[in-house]
């Protein structure tokens, strides 16, 4: 009999056939009466394929008695308790690297939008306004300073894009790496000394929130934030309150703490660029994590070492 696995979202649909030709998929987030499923599956599921910004709640997971792995759709793995999992000897994975390339390229993209008014302009003509004249000066790119919160996968390649805009780059990480940026401890000492403050660090219970007023208000009235990592590292309130009230100069955000719900506050700003947790939305880059997510299955199955394993 094929492994019986949940699909807890939704996925591309090549990924969908190919689950569906290996396991007998039950697809959870349809499932209109999810206690009685589970009353009459929970002993048989296996298999748990999410999305790195759904993860597993534990509450499902402790319903889930026979579950062998946990297959991330997705770098992030914070929703994902994996001190649970070890002690349970249940196997999580997740699709690193295939989407690194992506997400950089979007902090630097979001970067260019908000300094160079892309947004606004596209706006500005599709509105008529040109007619009456141009918009207003925007910012340079080239040459400015750029600090990188997390300096893994992600910010070292959101580095070397910069590199190509001659940009004073620094970072802040957990430790001082063998790297040509310059290094401050904390994230205020590094937000002090940056025009475009970029978050890129792994979400964590020790990352919630760190990026806090006393972060925003050393960015300053002229510089900006851009994340790119998860919605939890930054207080929505605080940074949502300061651009309103002018102590920080723009915010590019595709990222959110509450998914796929977005303060509503943020919407009426004119300083603001806002994407829709699509950093890895590219044909190319879902296809190679479906890729993974299915090949950790089948390694699993097959009672094979993971490609990816985290757990």
């Amino acid at each position: 009999m094929k492994p019986e696995i949940i699909q807890y979202c939704p996925l591309m649909p090549g990924l969908e056939a190919a689950l569906a030709e290996r396991f007998t998929v039950h697809r959870f987030f349809e499932d209109k009466d999810p206690e009685g499923f589970l009353a009459h599956h929970a002993g048989t599921i296996r298999g748990f394929v999410t999305g790195g910004h759904l993860g597993l709640p534990p509450d499902l997971g402790a319903k889930l008695p026979a579950l062998e792995i946990v297959a991330i759709n997705g770098v992030g793995f914070d929703k994902v308790d994996l001190n649970e999992a070890k002690r349970r000897g249940v196997r999580v994975a997740n699709t690193p690297d295939v989407l690194t390339e992506d997400v950089a390229d979007l902090a630097i993209g979001l970067s260019i939008a908000l300094l160079r008014q892309i947004v606004k302009g596209d706006a500005y003509v599709r509105a008529g306004q040109w007619l009456g004249g141009d918009l207003a000066l925007g910012a340079k790119v080239s040459r400015r300073r750029f600090g990188i919160f997390g300096l893994g996968r992600i910010g070292r390649a959101i580095a070397r894009r910069l590199e190509g805009f001659d940009a004073q780059i620094a970072y802040s990480d957990r430790v001082n790496l063998d790297v040509p940026y310059d290094f401050e401890d904390t994230p205020q000492a590094l937000a002090a000394r940056s025009d475009v403050f970029v978050v890129a660090a792994a979400a964590s219970a020790e990352t919630r929130n760190v990026i806090d007023r006393s972060v925003i208000d050393a960015i300053g009235p002229k510089g900006i934030i851009v994340n790119v990592a998860r919605g939890s590292l930054v207080d929505e309130p605080a940074l949502l309150a300061a651009l309103k009230e002018g102590r920080i100069g723009g915010a590019a955000l595709d990222v959110f703490a509450d998914e796929p719900r977005v303060p509503d506050g943020f919407f009426g700003l004119p300083n603001v660029v806002l994407t829709p947790h699509m950093a890895s939305a590219t044909g190319e880059t879902r296809q190679a994590m479906a890729d993974l997510v299915l090949a950790n299955l089948v390694a699993h199955f097959a009672g094979e070492p993971l490609p990816t394993a985290l757990v």
